[in-house]
């Protein structure tokens, strides 16, 4: 007699689009603000005035290839 080990089915969960949609606005929104400090800072847009914001962020504007010398 052969023995047939029966497989687990699994179930993917569905996630409704109105769950997620908050989420991915919110996710964005501070990736763009993210993006805008590191890129925007101390060039044609500066929101704080002096130099500090630009030294955290220094070596991300590297990064992302944004020049700043």
């Amino acid at each position: 007699m052969s023995q047939i080990a029966a497989t687990p089915e699994l179930e993917i969960p569905s996630i409704p689009i109105g769950q997620i949609a908050p989420w991915a606005f919110f996710v964005f929104l501070i990736a763009a603000i993210v993006v805008f400090f590191i890129s925007a800072d101390q060039g044609i847009v500066a929101i704080p005035s002096g130099n500090a914001i630009h030294e955290w962020v220094h070596d991300g504007r590297h990064l992302q290839g944004f020049p700043c010398h």
